[in-house]
């Protein structure tokens, strides 16, 4: 019996299964992780540069240019949180995609793998931390997939 939390919502029960190759699952998490580390995180820099730069404090007699200004601010700092959270939540795509990947590679081609797997992986990355407010993490520390384990072990 599959559990409730690995059934599909009820008005597409009847829809059949949803099958996953496993092999293009890991290919995924490679090429997904090359890109961003490759052609992503070296131009991250200078967008956040380019989002972090403060501007001059407008005249405080010009209360339309300092509501402006701030909105323009707030503007900047998500941005630059936003282009973080996207390198990390990318990056941990790609982790979970190897991790599912690989504790599924030599099971039988019709286990289901179950959705609480799935969301464990995920867990484990940025993709499931909403960021709070203040400074993004420019540590560039999402997880990395492993090359693939040629012996079969997960």
């Amino acid at each position: 019996m599959i559990p409730e939390e690995d059934l599909p919502p009820a008005w597409l029960r009847d829809y059949g299964d949803i099958e996953a190759d496993i092999g293009r699952m890991e290919e995924l998490a490679a090429k997904l992780d090359a890109e961003v580390r490759g052609n992503y995180v070296p131009h991250l820099d200078l967008v956040d540069a380019a989002m972090t730069t403060p501007l001059p404090q407008p005249r405080a007699d010009f209360p339309e240019l300092v509501s402006f200004m701030q909105a323009h601010n707030d503007a900047q700092q998500l941005t630059s949180v936003n282009a973080h959270v996207y390198r990390d939540a990318t990056g941990g795509f790609a982790y979970a995609a190897q991790k599912v990947s690989r504790h599924y590679r030599g099971s039988d081609a019709f286990a289901a793998a179950r959705a609480a797997d799935v969301r464990d992986a995920l867990d484990e990355t940025a993709v499931a931390r909403v960021p709070g407010p203040g400074a993004p993490d420019t540590s560039g520390s999402f997880p990395t997939p492993t090359p693939p384990d040629t012996a079969g072990n997960v």
